[in-house]
């Protein structure tokens, strides 16, 4: 799939765009503050219905306006499709061919982005929040099932949480009640989660092991392990996840009103690399660590291939010069000629490949980007 037209309208500090791209690799020059990263945010927004920066939509609109608008025409292998976000203080629309969807579960995955930025660097050694949002943004792009089962997980632990903050220090009989239904229905929806987590790892490993061995010339061996905090594993079917999920929340209770907390759950989760069977995020090098994160985002561009049988956009945000030169050429022999790629960089000084040389280049300046010779 590939991008054939942008349009941005009071965007962050887009006045207006409208921007023709090609089914290659476009580089974006210019120098910070400029408007790259906000070109890059758009183009997220149309894949994930949210930015990656701000959980606040209305920082998206333009200072002093009433309203912003991101377009786009994509070309995917079963035709042509138009997507719309219309941002403003009454919310967000979202519409695929003109029409107005009512879900965003319903929006999401029509068109597939891999993001590879400065903070991705840091999947491996930050906090478990930021990996298990990798984990759900990777598996949401190939099945909005999981975007339902997710979202409903969410709403149930929401409730949960404040039932459980009204039971200290005494709880209620009726309160008792409502906390078993709940557990209940948590128990179901973090079933389905952890199971489809376990699938899609399983997944993430086998292709992101092939790329890091080439990336390390056959000299290291990752591996990818689901991390539940509840004492389940890939081996149990469904219901047994359950079982286990109900048997936890049970057996937490007390503490669990104690805290006012969910404490068990798929909120809880986490991955664990190994990189010939040593913890990456404890004794890998900083070297280490890049090279797989690297891998996992080289890994999602395969798996959503092997999903949807197209390869997804891939935006390239100001990561390059954070990468060494065998790591820049690995990345840049990996996209060459396959994805449609946009690239943001201050200076592609000192980078000589032939997929840069050959790309449509942009500059970007205040606000406006101007196609170079």
């Amino acid at each position: 799939m590939y991008i054939r037209t942008l349009r941005l309208k009071q965007f962050r500090n887009y006045d207006r765009l409208d921007l023709q791209v090609e089914n290659k690799v476009n580089l974006i020059l210019g120098e910070n503050a400029q408007g790259k990263t906000n070109l890059m945010e758009a183009i997220y927004m149309l894949a994930f219905a949210k930015s990656h920066r701000t959980a606040n939509d209305k920082e998206l609109i333009q200072w002093n306006q009433d309203f912003a608008v991101i377009d786009a025409e994509l070309e995917k292998k079963n035709g042509h499709a138009t997507l719309g976000i219309v941002l403003s203080s009454k919310g967000k629309k979202t519409k695929i061919n003109h029409l107005e969807q009512q879900k965003l579960s319903d929006f999401v995955g029509t068109m597939n982005v891999v993001m590879f930025a400065p903070e991705d660097l840091h999947l491996i050694k930050g906090g478990p929040r930021l990996r298990r949002r990798f984990i759900d943004m990777g598996i949401g792009q190939i099945s909005t099932v999981y975007l339902h089962d997710l979202s409903l997980y969410q709403r149930i632990l929401k409730q949960r949480n404040q039932l459980l903050k009204s039971m200290f220090p005494v709880p209620q009989e009726d309160q008792e009640i409502m906390l078993d239904i709940l557990s209940e229905q948590l128990s179901v929806a973090a079933a389905k989660v952890i199971e489809r987590r376990f699938a899609f790892l399983r997944l993430l490993e086998k292709w992101s092991r092939e790329i890091h061995e080439e990336i390390t010339r056959q000299s290291e061996t990752l591996t990818i392990r689901y991390q539940p905090s509840c004492n389940v594993s890939e081996e149990m079917d469904l219901s047994m996840i359950e079982k286990r999920m109900k048997e936890t929340l049970e057996r937490d209770k007390q503490q669990e009103i104690r805290r006012g907390l969910t404490l068990t759950g798929p909120h809880r989760d986490d991955m664990s690399l190994f990189i010939n069977g040593k913890e990456v995020q404890v004794y890998g090098s900083q070297g280490q660590q890049r090279t797989v994160a690297l891998s996992l985002k080289l890994a999602e561009i395969e798996l959503i291939y092997d999903s949807i049988g197209e390869y997804p956009i891939l935006l390239l945000d100001d990561v390059l010069s954070e990468l060494d030169h065998h790591r820049q050429t690995h990345l840049l022999n990996a996209i060459q000629s396959k994805v449609q790629t946009f690239v943001t960089t201050t200076s592609v000084d000192g980078i000589e490949h032939q997929t840069l040389q050959e790309a449509t280049t942009f500059y970007a300046k205040e606000g406006t980007l101007t196609k170079m010779k």
